[in-house]
């Protein structure tokens, strides 16, 4: 699921051939235009920078010839630099864009370049991102590959394959030679998987006969002069990392340039823009400020002094449930600190659970693109590969990351609190002059744990993603002022972080405090048992079957099963009344009729319901799982198929707290359920006994950052 989607689309012909762009954004005439590179790549190459600037700024992309939606272009007379200067110039006419800051990536770069240089009037800023220009700087293996680029390579290595025989013949080698030293950067597996994806939607021959290039040139005498007066801002970034450009060659650019500034970004390889997309939506935007919106360039005013403390809240959507214990959390605060005032940053169905509960909901939560519905697009019968659909969620990341970052810029707070939000514990590490508050940090897992099934590459993938992360708090200590472990040592899984990483017990015992379970309520105040079922509308002769399948829209096939099974469920267990909670985004109409079923939607405070059941049937999650528990309520957990948490961190709590029957969704058939109800109902569990002062723990951890923190 895309972060934003556009406005409109549309193409245009020039020269016989049709050149495809999409508009984001509000329609004003302040306009950022982003640039296609080579080939290779499509337009998608700048999905992280997209939402952000599109906030901002109307933002207009295009694919250029041979790759995305613009044609695939097989005769060498329809490229070249003089080619793609008037398709971006048309590109500007068809979507009336007088004038425009423009940004590129490598040729993209160059684009940039030209345009401003020859077309002054049209450009109002340029960043150029590791631009390729012909002056650049010597790199011995590349040059001697570019010289014999157009002779037959024998059994070619290395930078032998730039080579446009090679490209016809085994284009998918070279797609993985190349963007391996595009993506050079350290943990780069997702902008590599992306970028090799995207550059398997076109081939060999468009990209030869891109290569060729024979069409009309550039007056090169008029392009020096050109970029000797450019007089737009111009801002050159690079990265002392890029194994495709030197970062040389942007220093010797200067002398061409004289009036641009260069940006250098420390080890940084040759696509920063989907490695650092923090730093470069910044260093765009910063251009289109100083041009647009040069008020914005003045320094803020000193705040004053405040009479109360203020926080941020960002409870993770993926999970209903963390906002029931980070409501909790933050009552503790408040009862500690009755100075604090508590801003929630916050999105549907999390914000359901907010307004019930009288919260202040940030405004700019309504720029925030929903991560519950990108999980549903990913899921298939009961089946989420979690870990898989995490990372493809990276665009949507990066643009909540990029709400929260203008939300503490503006906000003065005094303390952050994340619970599981990815997005911030990421780009805060990766981004730690970002930091403006104390930041506290919670999580009930730790660790991507690989599906067997999914293969050798999400065993690799998933270890490096682990190891970014060791290393992240290894490098950048500080900005964890808390890391809260939502449980005990004993409920955290036994296995390693990958192969040579460090045992995830061990390295979390030294990295965290452990709170115990939070699960927002105690079950001795819902009070007796018999009175709460009157209140709720339930019999107390009657058995009682609730069926949850949590906030998310994933749950919809187990809720078809349990309906299913209802009938021999029934015959089994006498006058036996089933409850099926399809939650906030699954309608119940779409349901089966089925007799002795009731179909609720959202449900608040649903462990009130919960408590009256005598059996209940749910997903793996967390957070309803050990609701179950600490009521003492028998119940079947179907752990998504794929889903890495839900299979091993959750299944391995549970097992800790001798709670649950775990049941794989393939045996999920009616006669086989309706015996495990009837058992469960006939032979109670007993687990262990769940805290409850996880809350209060979790909030003293955290009251320490406030009473630390300025007023």
């Amino acid at each position: 699921m895309r972060a934003a989607n556009p406005a409109e689309r549309g193409s245009i012909r020039r020269a016989g051939a049709n050149v495809a762009y999409e508009i984001y954004g509000d329609q004003s005439e302040q306009t950022i235009l982003l640039l296609p590179t080579w080939q290779i790549l499509h337009a998608r190459h700048w999905k992280l920078m997209i939402p952000y600037l599109s906030r901002h700024y109307r933002v207009v992309v295009y694919d250029g010839l041979g790759n995305g939606a613009s044609d695939r272009v097989r005769d060498p007379t329809r490229y070249g630099p003089r080619h793609a200067v008037d398709d971006g110039l048309a590109v500007l006419d068809a979507t009336d864009t007088a004038s425009a800051v423009v940004a590129g990536v490598s040729m993209g770069g160059q684009l940039g370049l030209l345009l401003g240089a020859l077309h002054p009037e049209r450009i109002d800023g340029v960043v150029a991102i590791a631009p390729s220009h012909p002056w650049m700087a010597e790199s011995e293996l590349r040059d001697q590959a570019e010289v014999a680029m157009f002779e037959p390579v024998v059994d070619p290595v290395g930078w032998e394959k730039y080579n446009l025989h090679h490209w016809r013949q085994d284009w998918p080698d070279f797609v993985d030679f190349f963007l391996g030293e595009c993506c050079s950067d350290p943990h780069s597996t997702k902008l590599f998987d992306d970028t090799t994806g995207w550059a398997l939607e076109t081939d060999g021959d468009v990209i030869a006969a891109a290569g060729v290039g024979g069409g009309p040139t550039l007056d090169f005498e008029q392009v020096v002069v050109g970029l000797a007066e450019m007089p737009m801002p111009v801002r050159i970034v690079h990265g002392t990392g890029d194994r495709v450009q030197p970062h040389a060659s942007s220093v010797a650019l200067l002398d061409r340039v004289p009036g641009a500034e260069l940006v250098t970004l420390d080890g940084a390889g040759h696509l920063p823009n989907g490695r650092f997309p923090v730093k470069i939506n910044h260093l765009i935007k910063e251009v289109a400020d100083r041009v647009y919106r040069p008020e914005t360039q003045a320094p803020l005013p000193s705040r004053p002094i405040k009479a109360r403390k203020k926080a941020l809240m960002l409870s993770s959507p993926i999970g209903l449930g963390h906002s029931r214990r980070d409501l909790a959390i933050c009552n503790e605060l408040r009862r500690l600190h009755p100075d604090l005032d508590i801003d929630w940053l916050a999105q549907d169905p999390v914000t359901r659970v907010l307004e019930s509960a009288g919260q202040r909901i940030h405004p700019a939560s309504r720029h925030l693109a929903n991560e519950s519905a990108h999980l549903e697009s990913e899921s298939g019968e009961h089946d989420l590969a979690v870990f898989q659909a995490l990372r493809d969620m990276d665009e949507i990341l990066v643009a909540n990351f990029m709400v929260c970052d203008e939300v503490l810029a503006e906000g003065d707070y005094d303390l952050v609190i994340g619970d599981e939000a990815w997005e911030l514990d990421f780009h805060l590490h990766e981004n730690p002059n970002l930091k403006k508050a104390a930041y506290a940090w919670l999580t009930d897992f730790v660790g991507y744990l690989p599906m067997p099934e999914r293969g050798d590459r999400e065993a690799f993938v998933a270890a490096d993603y682990n190891a970014e992360m060791i290393e992240h708090i290894a490098r950048h200590s500080s900005i964890r002022d808390k890391a809260i472990f939502v449980g005990n040592p004993d409920d955290i899984v036994p296995d390693r972080f990958g192969p040579g990483l460090p045992l995830i017990r061990d390295w979390t015992e030294a990295n965290y405090d452990f709170a115990g379970y939070v699960t927002g309520f105690d079950p001795a105040e819902l009070g007796d048992r018999d009175e709460l079922r009157r209140e709720l509308g339930y019999r107390a002769d009657e058995p009682l079957c609730v069926v949850s399948v949590g906030g998310s829209g994933v749950g919809s096939d187990l809720l078809r099963r349990v309906a299913a099974a209802v009938p021999a469920a029934r015959r089994r267990v006498d006058g036996l009344r089933f409850i099926l909670v399809t939650g906030p985004r699954i309608d119940p109409t779409s349901m089966p009729e089925v007799a002795g079923v009731e179909y609720r939607a959202y449900v608040d405070r649903l462990y009130r319901h919960l408590a009256c059941a005598d059996v209940a049937i749910v997903q793996g999650g967390l957070t309803t799982t050990m609701e179950l528990t600490a009521l003492g309520v028998p119940f079947v957990y179907v752990p998504l198929r794929n889903h890495f948490e839900q299979n091993f961190h959750v299944r391995a709590r549970l097992e800790n707290y001798r709670a649950g029957f775990h049941l794989d969704y393939a045996a999920f058939e009616p006669d086989h359920v309706a015996a495990v109800i009837a058992e469960l109902i006939d032979r109670p569990q007993t687990p262990r006994p769940v805290e409850t002062d996880g809350a209060a723990r979790a909030a003293e951890l955290i009251a320490d950052l406030l009473d630390g923190a300025r007023t």
